[in-house]
């Protein structure tokens, strides 16, 4: 019975070390850089703002991480992340039929900006993704109306999102 007991905690203690354990190897910035710059990312889409917006996103997460002085500039600093918005699209997703007319009741936005990380001084990048990609919807109500509300909010929760996933996907090594 003792023996039995034994083999069964060994067993036990032995499927215990088994398991899952993350691969990544967390943090990949250099921990020199304590002051990063983020100029005006370039609007290549003719949406107005669009730059200004998902810039001063951008900045916002970095500045949440605690670790690094954020300016908007790419001088005096330590490291640069710049920015091409290369394409914005809204489009239809979902329609309602009123009366035998079909009208668009739920709308997705896709933005997609070319990024590179850098530390100043270095030719290689940190990071760098010519094609990062986010999407977000929106519904919309029977008033025609609040198209351009529903949408503006929509840019403003895509933003942040891309901004967060970004600054994940730069500081991360996953």
């Amino acid at each position: 019975m003792r023996r039995r007991q034994a083999l069964v905690a060994a067993l036990g203690g032995l499927a215990a070390g088994c398991g899952y354990a993350l691969v990544g190897k967390g943090v990949t910035t250099d921990p020199s850089i304590k002051r990063i710059g983020v100029p005006l990312f370039h609007n290549r889409t003719g949406r107005s703002d669009l730059d200004a917006t998902v810039t001063q996103a951008v900045i916002e997460e970095l500045q949440k991480r605690g670790r690094f002085t954020v300016v908007k500039e790419a001088s005096g600093v330590d490291a640069v992340v710049e920015g091409d918005i290369i394409a914005y699209s809204t489009v239809p997703v979902n329609f309602t039929d009123e009366g035998g007319v079909s009208q668009a009741s739920r709308y997705a936005i896709t933005l997609t900006a070319s990024v590179v990380y850098r530390k100043i001084g270095q030719k290689q990048p940190i990071w760098a993704n010519n094609a990062f990609t986010l999407r977000d919807e929106y519904d919309m109500d029977t008033q025609a109306t609040s198209y351009f509300d529903r949408e503006q909010l929509s840019i403003g929760r895509l933003s942040q999102a891309f901004a967060r996933n970004l600054v994940a996907a730069m500081l991360e090594a996953f």
